[in-house]
């Protein structure tokens, strides 16, 4: 019988593209929780919301606490909610990412979450816009609710795997699949092999010298994927 494996999925611009919608309800959320237009914001690829909510604050002048998080966190909840048919209208599902998804879910030994900078809500939100969401665990996922750390959020969704796997789950039976240097950066400090997925606005070069070794230009070709898949020893 095969091992067990998690598959730790990313969102934005690896399964979806906002196409600008999810700045502008970012900002939406920022001026209603802090009373200021949101003119700039943090650097955004890769990092969770709890620390972009924090530098965007930091670059208009703000000091921050985690109530003044929450209060944002809800308010962008709310924000998508709302305008979840524009997001849907103006954003999209990336080529090959259903396809992935469901390929994978035909695999006995898969199971799929996310590993997200996106608080909760709002990456159910997302995948379900894009009927995305079918077969993502989201109990045992982690969210940029959890930790501002990404590897650190590599080691919260292995924790919260145990139930589904009946014991401990080893960093050796995760595989994360993300868009950017710092989703890489955080399989590489948690022991979890990756699949870099050059979708987003890193190159394919710029996710190898980030330490990725197994890069595709897209989840298009779904053969590939699978097989690359396969490849990974568990």
């Amino acid at each position: 019988m095969a091992a067990r494996r998690l598959v730790l999925w990313d969102i934005d611009h690896t399964l979806i593209d906002t196409r600008g919608v999810g700045r502008e309800l970012s900002a939406q959320a920022f001026e209603e929780v802090t009373g200021l237009p949101m003119e700039k914001q943090a650097k955004i690829d890769g990092i969770t919301e709890s620390v972009i909510f924090r530098e965007t604050a930091k670059l208009h002048g703000l000091t921050t606490t985690r109530d003044d998080f929450e209060r944002f966190a809800e308010a962008l909840t709310k924000a998508h909610m709302d305008r979840s048919a524009e997001l849907r209208d103006r954003g999209q599902a990336l080529p090959g990412a259903a396809a992935a998804l469901d390929a994978l879910a035909s695999m006995p030994d898969i199971i799929q979450t996310v590993l997200t900078g996106n608080i909760r809500r709002v990456a159910e939100i997302k995948l379900q816009v894009f009927d995305l969401d079918r077969h993502i665990r989201w109990d045992i996922g982690a969210y940029g609710e959890d930790d501002d750390i990404r590897a650190e959020l590599v080691r919260i969704a292995l924790r919260r795997a145990t139930p589904a796997f009946g014991g401990p789950t080893s960093s050796a039976n995760a595989v994360l699949i993300g868009d950017t240097p710092a989703d890489i950066e955080a399989a590489l400090e948690s022991g979890v092999p990756a699949i870099a997925v050059a979708s987003g606005r890193s190159s394919t070069d710029e996710l190898r010298n980030a330490g990725a070794v197994r890069v595709l230009p897209t989840l298009e070709n779904t053969a590939v994927f699978i097989e690359m898949m396969n490849g990974i020893q568990v």
